[in-house]
């Protein structure tokens, strides 16, 4: 048997949260992939240094370069950032078209 308890520090509910199939599995993947640290630090290093190249992130970060690759590439899957080759490099920023749904999302949970 449940009960239905009330919180004190709990909201009533507000709102329903629809978000469609696709849309929950992109916010998923956009929560696992700002859910390690590793992958966290590289988000607030874009947001303070726009268009630096995996050398740099390398150099900012304590792991080799392929982990860093490997992290890069999770964020970019998950549609937080954008990469463009240049060159032998590769240049990384904040995708801000995705962080801005990502926001809109998050309001909604709110």
């Amino acid at each position: 048997m449940t009960e239905n308890l009330s919180c004190a520090w709990c909201a009533p509910a507000c709102c329903t949260l629809d978000i469609s199939d696709a849309d929950q599995a992109r916010l998923v993947a956009m929560f696992k992939a700002l859910g390690n640290p590793i992958r966290f630090e590289i988000m607030k290093y874009l947001a303070t240094h726009p268009g630096c190249i995996t050398g740099d992130i390398v150099d900012y970060l304590p792991i080799a370069q392929a982990t860093v690759s490997q992290h890069l590439k999770v964020l970019r899957e998950a549609g937080l950032i954008s990469g463009v080759t240049e060159g032998p490099a590769r240049c990384y920023c904040l995708n801000e078209e995705n962080l801005t749904w990502f926001r809109e999302k998050i309001v909604q949970i709110m």
